[in-house]
């Protein structure tokens, strides 16, 4: 039995790499609402109330635990958590701008391997002149070779279908909004990792340890929530959007909530994955993880229509830049392995 439990950990891990790489695709399916009402209801839900709803059913008297915890234990995560915000709210306008195929590739790419460096220098610098470092340089080659060939790929594709002016202005601004999104999307690991001390004291409380992680998800995707509730909001009054809310109502909050589950729970599953995995959870079915995620929204990107009007070049270009993208996170995991 115990031999049987890396493999179930593997399949869990990707299937929720599955799972998280489809979360933008029932917005695609989007009628009635613009881009601000269906990505506040998302938020709403996956950032708030159902990680709230699933720590207030696992732990007994959430809210006096959080009350009684020292300020100095929520700093971090709470800042943290509002970096990774802005980048959620910069990564649903990014996939506007250039795809869900590209948006995750750039993201994921680099939000993890800056995800991987960061805990290493704070916590074992020395690392970074060995082993683990070299591994990180070459996972960094890999990356940076396959968003260069991406880039290259998307201004191609986007060059048949728009005005060539304003179809290189819009493909920069999505690029660079991929760039920064991965660059701030990383907060979301230093929010847990400096978190560990709330799920620490959890335990020392007589919570489960499997249940502990959640108070580090509360704190932290509530804090992300504040930019996305923020800038939705400046839309809503912008644009004067808040009267489509009424328009297929049922329809588009139900799109919004698959959105919201896939999402939280492609992550929630990662970390029951992981744990089931046991040893190598963190290493292979890190890999795994990301690598199934880039190919699978690479793939829905692909059948959606993203790239049906590339030409042949532009499309053979992305192949090659997912499969750079996908060595960079091999490199990444199993160079964790052997480190």
């Amino acid at each position: 039995m115990a031999r049987s439990t890396p493999a179930l950990g593997l399949v869990i891990i990707m299937l929720s790499g599955i799972l998280t790489a489809s979360f933008p695709f029932p917005m695609k399916f989007s009628r009635a609402w613009r881009w601000e009402n269906t990505w506040l209801v998302y938020a709403t839900l996956a950032l708030v109330v159902i990680p709230l709803a699933l720590a207030a059913w696992a732990i007994p008297d959430l809210f006096p635990f959080y009350a009684s915890l020292p300020s100095e234990l929520l700093r971090l995560p709470l800042l943290f958590g509002f970096g990774w915000g802005i980048a959620q709210v910069t990564f649903g306008l990014s996939i506007a701008r250039v795809g869900m195929a590209m948006a995750f590739a750039i993201v994921v790419g680099l939000s993890s391997l800056l995800g991987s460096v960061i805990p290493l220098a704070v916590f074992h610098p020395a690392s970074l002149t060995g082993r683990p470092g070299f591994t990180l340089l070459a996972s960094a080659a890999l990356l940076a070779w396959g968003v260069v060939l991406y880039a290259q790929a998307g201004r191609e594709r986007d060059s048949k279908t728009d005005a060539a002016g304003s179809s290189s202005r819009g493909f920069l601004i999505g690029l660079l909004l991929c760039v920064f999104t991965g660059c701030f999307g990383s907060m979301i690991n230093m929010g847990f990792v400096f978190g560990g001390r709330i799920a620490d004291e959890a335990v020392r409380r007589g919570v489960p340890a499997g249940r502990a992680t959640l108070c580090i998800w509360v704190v932290v995707l509530s804090a992300g929530y504040l930019p996305n509730l923020a800038y939705t909001l400046y839309l809503l009054g912008r644009n004067r959007s808040t009267n489509i809310f009424r328009h297929s109502f049922f329809r588009e909050s139900m799109l919004a909530l698959a959105a919201a589950a896939l999402w939280l729970f492609g992550f929630l599953g990662y970390g029951v994955g992981a744990g089931v995995m046991g040893t190598y959870g963190n290493s292979i079915g890190f890999a795994a993880c990301m690598t199934v995620l880039l190919l699978w929204s690479s793939a829905l990107g692909f059948f959606s229509g993203e790239w049906r009007v590339a030409p042949p070049r532009a499309r053979s270009r992305m192949r090659y830049a997912v499969a750079l993208i996908t060595a960079s996170m091999l490199t990444l995991g199993f160079g964790s392995l052997f480190s």
